[in-house]
């Protein structure tokens, strides 16, 4: 205990302060964004709630910045179990807010839903993290995989299994895959799996899918369905007005056409870059692209630094979840990617959201304060 409070002291001076002028940067453009697109309520909740839930994400931040990532490691068991205890509250305090998938937590005494997945997520990082740097040395054997796989299929089966969200769901696969192929895992093993994704696709396609999720990517390849946009392509075509409608520089703040109608599905969560593209033209876009693309480099910055094997794993997996979210939300408001329901990381509204994203960017700070393990605990760390 003692070492730690002496490593919270230390904070501002060991750790990255750079990342978190970064975020907090961003969280301020969207808390701007969402006043504007929410304006048409008359009402001050969601910003105010916003601000609230980014001063909580920076004190986590901090705490978390000050802990040793080894700690998480050196835990796994108990980061597997927390995540399946947390999903399965899903059963009987699960709601769906509208969307169809039982995704998240509503306690009263909270002002916001709680998504189990956005914290699983982070947990997730750990738990690989900590898989791989046991098998580093074997890292393609068919042990070293099927262990990670293993992991894998548990946490995105039990979302997939009380939740039904499967856009969410693939958060988890891309960690995977990112921090995977960052780790040294043999392209052998990616071509397999893209072999088996080919061959067991039909099979999916008739028994896995429902046919809402069957139209969401039939939108995306035939053009033939729904042309004029009345029916599965009704959200992307707005989109794609407000979008286009701003032109170089936008229509300017308040003053959007659709979002201050209202118009726009989503404007302040799912579609907030679109509503961006109508108020904030083409230069807001590129702004928020700009701002979220810093902060993915920063992760691999610190992660490049680190000579930690397992240090480098946890930033790998922290760019590779941002990276998912902002390429999923960017490209379902331009009618590229299906739409899963994912936020644009520090500018979409979200209490959970905006929570758990400084709590896993306080890993990398934690590692860009401590970029190896001390050297006293190289010989007596026990095994993971």
């Amino acid at each position: 205990m003692r070492e730690y409070l002496q490593e919270l002291k230390n904070f501002f001076r060991k750790g990255d302060m750079v990342l978190l002028l970064l975020c907090l940067v961003t969280t301020a453009f969207g808390c701007i964004v969402i006043a504007s697109s929410t304006n048409y309520m008359g009402n001050l909740r969601f910003i105010l709630t916003q601000i609230a839930a980014a001063g909580i994400g920076v004190f986590l931040y901090i705490i978390i910045s000050s802990i040793d990532v080894d700690f998480f490691s050196e835990h796994r068991i108990a980061l597997v179990i927390f995540n399946s205890l947390l999903l399965l509250m899903l059963i009987p305090f699960g709601t769906d807010n509208g969307t169809g998938n039982r995704s998240w937590l509503d306690f009263p005494f909270l002002p916001f839903d709680i998504q189990p997945a956005e914290i699983c997520k982070i947990t997730f990082i750990l738990i690989m993290a900590s898989v791989m740097a046991n098998h580093q040395s074997k890292i393609s054997s068919i042990p070293s995989v099927m262990h990670m796989v293993l992991h894998l299929g548990l946490l995105f089966g039990l979302n997939m299994l009380v939740s039904r969200d499967a856009g969410v769901s693939m958060i988890f696969l891309f960690i995977f895959i990112g921090m995977a192929f960052s780790g040294g895992v043999s392209l052998f093993w990616f071509a397999l799996a893209a072999g088996g994704v080919v061959a067991l696709w039909p099979l999916a396609w008739n028994y896995v899918f429902s046919d809402h999720q069957k139209d969401r990517i039939m939108v995306l390849i035939d053009p033939s369905l729904d042309p004029l946009g009345i029916d599965e392509r009704f959200h992307t075509v707005r989109s794609l007005k407000s979008l286009t409608g701003g032109g170089w520089t936008g229509q300017g703040l308040f003053n959007g056409t659709r979002t201050q109608n209202g118009e726009l599905f989503a404007q302040h969560t799912d579609y907030i870059f679109s509503s961006i593209g109508e108020e904030l033209g083409f230069f807001g876009c590129v702004l928020a692209l700009v701002l979220l693309f810093a902060i993915i480099i920063r992760c691999v910055q610190v992660g490049n630094r680190s000579q930690d094997y397992m240090r480098k794993m946890v930033c790998y997996g922290a760019a590779a979840a941002l990276i998912f979210q902002v390429i999923s939300n960017v490209g379902m408001c331009l009618g590229l990617t299906p739409v899963i329901g994912l936020t644009l990381p520090f500018v979409s509204y979200g209490g959970s959201s905006i929570l758990t994203l400084y709590a896993m960017l306080g890993l990398v700070s934690g590692i860009h304060a401590r970029p190896a393990a001390p050297s006293h605990e190289l010989y007596i760390r026990p095994y993971r």
